[in-house]
């Protein structure tokens, strides 16, 4: 591939604190909020807009696979004002007149999420990475991907930029066990995500992980396992949240056919001890952005608790206070 070399028109007062990633004694939350890491780099409130920029995934058009994961359906995930035909800078204008009308004085972190964000040529990619930073308000960049979709000539011009703005990539791993990749057809091993997560870091570039808990035959000893391996990769941040079985999905049919393979937890309760299980063994500093996912109702199956977001939140907050328990408390 050829390398890319491109001049930065606009920079952003970017000074990453020296604070330790570390919990204080009077730390209003037992654990390390998205919030929290994000004060380390900016002044004042940051919220990702998510845009969609029409990408396609190699596990959908035949490079890898066809059919997608089989949990897969982008439409859980894709905000109102996100449509790939507006354009890059006309989704994020819509994003902050939503948010802005309760926080005018908010940053924004221009978050390229539906599909595989890096699955295009790199001149391309570049294109549409620099016309979200030129953006008014957009002070930083974060990708959503595959960790077998970062070429070395893409991640040169991120490192690039990462040193001139915030820049972060997500890597969706969602499982640390071999088998379960394979059982849910996500094209790729564990081995790979975790080169392409140290390739990252190497470079630079803050990295995140998505993780899927409770994936058909995984135990809760598999889950605690797992956290090991998550530790290991040194992430600057983490997303977990509940297997749920949404409509349109190859999993969909399988759970309608065989639903006791599926160790779905039920009510918020019991997840949530799940939850603070994985959080005690989650090193101390690697901020946690959600626990949840919410897919619409109109498209959810299986688990229904009926609660939002914030609200499980607090439950995990409150469990955790009654264990007299904080972030990495168990982790060795």
């Amino acid at each position: 591939m050829c390398k890319i070399h491109i001049s930065i028109s606009k920079t952003h007062a970017f000074t990453p604190s020296t604070a330790p990633p570390t919990m204080s004694a009077n730390h209003s939350s037992p654990y390390t909020t998205l919030a929290e890491f994000l004060q380390r780099f900016f002044a004042g409130k940051v919220q990702k807009l998510s845009l969609n920029a029409g990408f396609s995934c190699p596990n959908r058009d035949g490079t890898i696979g066809r059919g997608g994961c089989t949990y897969c359906n982008n439409r859980t995930f894709s905000p109102d004002y996100c449509h790939h035909a507006e354009g890059i800078a006309r989704q994020l204008q819509r994003g902050k007149e939503f948010f802005a009308r309760k926080y005018p004085e908010m940053q924004y972190l221009a978050y390229f999420q539906a599909y595989t964000s890096t699955y295009a040529p790199t001149d391309h990619l570049v294109r549409l990475y620099t016309e979200a930073l030129d953006q008014p308000g957009v002070v930083g960049l974060v990708i959503g991907t595959r960790p077998d979709c970062m070429p070395d000539d893409l991640l040169e011009w991120l490192a690039e930029r990462a040193r001139q703005t915030f820049v972060m990539v997500e890597y969706g791993i969602e499982s640390c066990h071999d088998t379960t990749l394979l059982r849910i057809n996500r094209g790729h091993d564990f081995a790979c995500a975790a080169e392409t997560v140290e390739r990252t870091r190497r470079a630079g570039v803050k990295v995140g992980g998505h993780f899927i808990l409770g994936l058909p035959g995984e135990t809760h000893t598999d889950i605690m396992t797992a956290i090991t391996r998550i530790n290991a990769l040194e992430l600057d941040t983490v997303k977990f949240h509940q297997l749920q079985i949404v409509r349109g999905t190859p999993m969909e049919a399988e759970y309608a056919t065989h639903p006791e393979l599926f160790g779905l937890y039920h009510t918020a309760e019991e997840y949530c001890h799940l939850v603070c299980d994985v959080l005690e063994r989650l090193t101390p500093g690697t901020a946690v952005e959600r626990f949840t996912s919410s897919s619409p109702r109109e498209l959810l199956i299986a688990p229904d608790w009926g609660l939002k977001n914030h609200e499980f939140t607090a439950l995990v907050v409150k469990e955790m206070r009654r264990r007299g328990s904080t972030q990495g408390c168990r982790c060795r």
